[in-house]
């Protein structure tokens, strides 16, 4: 067996170890019939998984028809191991050989994830105990303050110039947008969540706000120049934090925010809002009630907390791939372990809000961009690279239109706090997107 390293074409003294992203590859073996029994594993693995439309074509271009409809999609398998493993785990095999390019999709990728995200949601209940067990997603890698920097080095320090082909030019963001119109462009829909996030943290100028997880420090500028808060922006990624202060710097705005390079379970001092934007999938359940706890310490009597996050309708792990290769550590929590965090502090939730569709959306538009580049990204890193990421971008589109995936926004505050808004109407008397970004 080979691996493929993708590395990051730069990196610095300070961080000497380069970006990888580790892939099993094999030599193709075409030099073979398939056997009987082969022909009988994919015809068993295609009922397991609900009967999807799915044709097979084997290494020797065999073709392995849908049982009692029209396919919609063609998997090519281009080499018996690549059967075998795919047999063995899909959850984690499915993205391991289309990045390596032994299994070849033919229809529109996004598509053909939802389909089979949705098939085999409806086969699961009928599955057998031993091959639930068998094809179970593994548990994330922990959390704690050492390994969480680890976990965020391999994701987000992949270098900013990678993440600026296909992010927003707006503030880069690296989180769900918000279509208050479904025709707005990216940059208008990621400028209408920020400023959507500000309404329902009800915040004034002079106030203090707390950030946990700041990503490239957009929604502290944000808050900061329309608001005229002070920000103290917490993050561990050394790369996003370079690209924020300088941000900072060029709008002017550095003496409204301070960028602290450090684990948000450090951070200290009192706030008028704590908010958090995409950073709770990598915090780990085990952790929460010390979350709940530093959201306790760190909220003045009358502040608001808004915790936005990926979530599930019920407990279930990650998919093994994305833990493996692309997000280490992920644990997207259920909507009843997301409010678990406010049972702990004993607050009082506010608001509650579903934006699934809205991340859908966002991903297209991020990946219509990231194919777009996608000979630049390839040239950084490499073709496997390459594919993973646009098998990371087409399986999470799936997901939120599945129905797999959530995207909740909670507000909340103590639950002696009697200076609370009596209705939402400030919310939405103006649009939160701008008319141009």
């Amino acid at each position: 067996m080979t691996q493929s390293t993708a590395q990051k074409p730069e990196h610095t003294e300070q961080d000497p170890k380069p970006h990888v992203l580790t892939l099993p590859l094999e030599a193709a073996q075409t030099d073979r019939q398939p056997h009987s029994y082969e022909r009988w594993l994919v015809a068993k693995l295609m009922r397991m998984a609900g009967s999807p439309p799915i044709q097979f074509r084997l290494w020797n271009g065999e073709v392995i028809e849908p049982e009692g409809q029209e396919p919609r999609f063609v998997l090519h398998l281009l080499d018996p191991k690549a059967l075998y493993s795919l047999v063995a785990n899909p959850n984690l095999a499915f993205g391991d050989l289309y990045s390596a390019g032994r299994l070849e999709v033919e229809g529109d990728l996004p598509d053909l994830m939802e389909t089979l995200y949705r098939s085999v949601h409806s086969a699961r209940e009928q599955w057998p105990r031993w091959l639930d067990a068998l094809w179970r997603n593994h548990n994330p890698r922990p959390t704690g303050i050492t390994e969480a920097k680890e976990n965020i080095h391999h994701h987000y320090d992949l270098g900013n110039e990678f993440y600026q082909l296909w992010l927003d030019r707006a503030e880069m963001q690296y989180t769900c947008a918000y279509y208050e119109q479904p025709d707005l462009t990216l940059e208008q829909a990621q400028l209408a969540k920020l400023e959507h996030v500000c309404r329902k943290l009800r915040l004034k100028p002079g106030m203090t706000v707390v950030e946990a997880g700041c990503g490239w420090g957009g929604l502290a500028r944000y808050m900061a120049r329309n608001y005229g808060v002070k920000v103290h922006a917490y993050n561990i990624s050394r790369e996003q934090l370079a690209f924020a202060r300088s941000e900072a710097s060029r709008q002017n705005l550095d003496h409204l925010i301070d960028y602290v390079e450090d684990d948000y379970r450090n951070i200290s001092g009192q706030y008028d809002a704590f908010v958090s934007i995409g950073m709770l999938e990598h915090v780990g359940k085990a952790n929460y009630p010390a979350l709940s706890e530093l959201i306790k310490r760190s909220l003045k009597p009358d502040g608001l907390a808004l915790l936005h996050s990926i979530g599930r309708n019920r407990p279930m792990l990650m998919n093994a791939w994305i833990e493996k290769r692309i997000f280490p550590g992920a644990y997207p929590p259920s909507i009843g372990e997301f409010i678990e965090i406010c049972e702990l502090g004993d607050f009082s939730v506010l608001d509650v809000e579903n934006l699934r569709l809205h991340y859908a959306q966002t991903l297209s538009h991020w990946m219509d961009r990231f194919t777009e580049n996608q000979d630049q990204v390839s040239a950084m890193y490499d073709e496997h690279f390459t594919r993973a990421w646009r098998m990371y971008l087409a399986g999470s589109i799936a997901a939120f239109r599945a129905g797999s995936l959530q995207l909740f926004q909670v507000v909340f505050s103590h639950g002696s706090n009697n200076r609370l808004p009596q209705n939402r109407r400030d919310l939405y008397g103006t649009a939160a997107a701008p008319e141009d970004a």
